[in-house]
C-alpha cells in the first residue's frame, strides 16, 4: 500500500515538475515570439523611412534632370560641335527615368553630374553661351537645387544607417534574411564626381 502511494506521490510530482517547466518554456516561447513581432515592426518602420527618404531626393532629382533637359536645349544652339557630350546627358537621363530602383537611380545621377562637369567646363570655350540669360538662369536654378538634393541625401543616408545598425545588430543580424529584410546602400557620389568644379558663368 505504501509502495502504491509512493508511486503514485511520485507519478504527481513529475506530472507536477512537468506542468512546471510546460509552462515556463511557453512563458519563454510568449516572450520570444512578442520580441521578433517588435522588432520586425521597428525594422518595417525604419525600411519605410528609408524608402520615403529616398522619395523625397528622388523629387529633386526629377526636377534636376528636368532642368538638364532645359540646359541641353539652350546648349544646343551654340555648342553644335558637343553632340556627343549633349546625347551622354540625355542617356543618364533616359536611364534616370527607366531606373527600377534606388540602387541605379543613383548611379544614374553620379553618370548625369559627370556629364555636367564636362558640359560646364566646355561651356567656357562658348563665351556667347556664357552670357545667355537662360543659360545663367538655368545654372542657377540648377545650383540652388544641388543644396536641395544634398539636404535629402545626408537625411537618406542617415536613415539607411539607422536602418543597417539595426539590421546587423544582434539578434536581428540572425534572422534578417528570414524575414526578407537587405542592406540598404548609401547614396554615396563616385570619388570623380567630389571634384566637379564651380564655375561662375557670370564672369
Amino acid at each position: 500500500m505504501e509502495t502504491t502511494s509512493e508511486a503514485i506521490t511520485t507519478q504527481a510530482t513529475t506530472w507536477g515538475a512537468s506542468i512546471w517547466l510546460g509552462g515556463i518554456l511557453l512563458v519563454v516561447l510568449a516572450i520570444v515570439a512578442w520580441y521578433l513581432i517588435v522588432l520586425y515592426n521597428k525594422l518595417i518602420k525604419l525600411r519605410t523611412q528609408v524608402e520615403n527618404a529616398f522619395s523625397d531626393v528622388d523629387v529633386h532629382l526629377k526636377s534636376r534632370f528636368n532642368l538638364v533637359e532645359n540646359l541641353v536645349q539652350t546648349v544646343k544652339g551654340y555648342a553644335t560641335h558637343e553632340q556627343e557630350l549633349l546625347e551622354n546627358v540625355t542617356k543618364a537621363r533616359s536611364i534616370y527615368n527607366n531606373a527600377t530602383g534606388p540602387d541605379e537611380k543613383i548611379e544614374a545621377d553620379n553618370m548625369l553630374t559627370w556629364t555636367l562637369k564636362t558640359l560646364f567646363s566646355v561651356a567656357e570655350s562658348y563665351p556667347d553661351l556664357k552670357a545667355n540669360a537662360s543659360f545663367l538662369s538655368l545654372q542657377q536654378k540648377l545650383s540652388d537645387l544641388e543644396e536641395n538634393i544634398a539636404w535629402a541625401r545626408r537625411y537618406y543616408n542617415a536613415a539607411v544607417k539607422d536602418f543597417n545598425i539595426t539590421l546587423q545588430s544582434f539578434p536581428a543580424n540572425l534572422i534578417w534574411g528570414i524575414l526578407w529584410f537587405t542592406i540598404k546602400k548609401f547614396f554615396e557620389i563616385a570619388e570623380a564626381e567630389k571634384a566637379v568644379p564651380k564655375v561662375d558663368f557670370g564672369a
